[in-house]
């Protein structure tokens, strides 16, 4: 592995920009960021010339079902290994593997790979896990099959989290169906991401939770209320409650752009977390693939059942970030903030991910002003040159 430096680009380091900086590469680490050019460097380093482009911190992924013909649900090694040696193409240096709501057996297949697959140099690391379901509400299910929806069940989830090796980071759950709040209260101690999420829970009881322990809503205004006159619901809750964090498929299609604007001007972009909530058929033809056991009908730019619902995404991480980039107000830093730094910080690992800053992982991406990707590099590899 040998050291990199990038010359001549914008570099987004955590504390500044640098117009026409350089970043330094060693051993898998960021090791120098400078506004002029270093001395000394050994002469088997690569030098990356980023002029007229920006360096940012790797994306992260932290709901991502699947893509490029593999699902989570697989549960097998090549599944895993597709989804990540891909994932670099649009700019994701790691990512959540997410579950599904499947039967028992299924879901634990899953975990336990998760658990045994090693993560390789040049791939996206695979940095947790998220849990989404089978702990939902029916009438909020979407694409979550409705025979293997359960109430929360505190034991199976301390099996499951033994099972994962402590993986589990993330877990998407609907609180009305934990009364007493134990569940959350323990999750969340426990340091686990608690996410409110295939929900009817109104406000108020979306500010139980919160006090209970739930700090992000999953994919904000699907699958949940939405704000009314007199109950402004989920959404109304992570718009005003501080505490919470919200995921946002941003593809115009989940959400539409008029809404996104009006989401990003009332959240704003430190409580915004980008996810892809993508499934198999992302990066492939349209055609007919599954989801869950489900069928699923995929077009050019979404995926759906066929009774119309939608069925997660086809959605890319340097898509989303181009489309958020098209609303008034955001730029490349606020891009940085949802799609790096939030989604480090809501699972407690930015002291060595989400951005540039000296000894955290070299994990980055060199892009031009509509996030077409020309360089991702993977813990100081180079893993896509676009």
């Amino acid at each position: 592995m040998n050291p990199i430096l990038i010359k001549n680009a914008t570099v987004y380091a955590e504390k500044e920009t640098l117009s026409k900086g350089y970043l330094y590469i060693n051993d898998g680490r960021i090791v120098g960021i400078f506004s002029h050019e270093p001395k000394n460097i050994p002469e088997n380093t690569q030098v990356i010339d980023g002029t007229k482009l920006h360096l940012i911190p790797g994306f992260i992924d932290g709901h991502i079902h699947g893509g490029y013909g593999s699902d989570v649900m697989d549960a097998t090694p090549e599944a895993l290994e597709k989804m990540a040696s891909h994932l670099p193409l649009e700019g994701t240096t790691s990512f959540l593997p997410t579950t599904i709501t499947q039967s028992k057996k299924s879901i634990e297949k899953a975990l336990i790979n998760i658990e045994s697959y090693q993560n390789k140099p040049g791939h996206a690391e695979i940095i947790g896990i998220h849990l989404e379901g089978p702990f939902v509400e029916k009438k909020r299910k979407g694409a979550q099959p409705e025979q293997y929806i359960m109430k929360p069940d505190l034991a199976l989830f301390q099996k499951w989290q033994l099972l994962s090796g402590n993986m589990i980071k993330t877990i998407t759950m609907a609180p009305e169906h934990d009364e007493k709040g134990e569940f959350i209260k323990a999750l969340s101690q426990s340091g686990v991401n608690v996410s409110a999420g295939h929900t009817d829970v109104g406000f108020e009881g979306m500010k139980k939770a919160a006090s209970q322990g739930v700090r992000q809503v999953t994919h904000l205004c699907n699958a949940m209320t939405g704000i009314h006159h007199r109950d402004i619901g989920a959404v109304g809750a992570a718009f005003q409650l501080k505490e919470l964090s919200a995921e946002l498929i941003s593809d115009g299609i989940h959400v539409v752009p008029e809404m996104m604007q009006l989401i990003f001007q009332t959240i704003g972009s430190e409580r915004l977390i980008i996810i892809t909530d993508s499934m198999r058929a992302k990066g492939l033809e349209p055609g007919e693939y599954e989801l869950g056991g489900q069928p699923v009908v995929v077009t050019e730019d979404r995926a759906l059942l066929p009774n119309g619902t939608l069925a997660g995404s086809v959605l890319k991480m340097n898509e989303a970030a181009r489309v958020m980039l098209q609303l008034d107000g955001v730029e490349i830093r606020d891009i940085i903030q949802m799609a790096s730094v939030n989604p480090a910080k809501q699972i407690g690992i930015y002291d060595r991910k989400g951005s540039l800053s000296i000894g955290k992982d070299a994990d980055m991406l060199l892009v031009n002003d509509q996030m077409k990707i020309h360089y991702t590099i993977c813990r100081g590899v180079i893993a896509n040159k676009g």
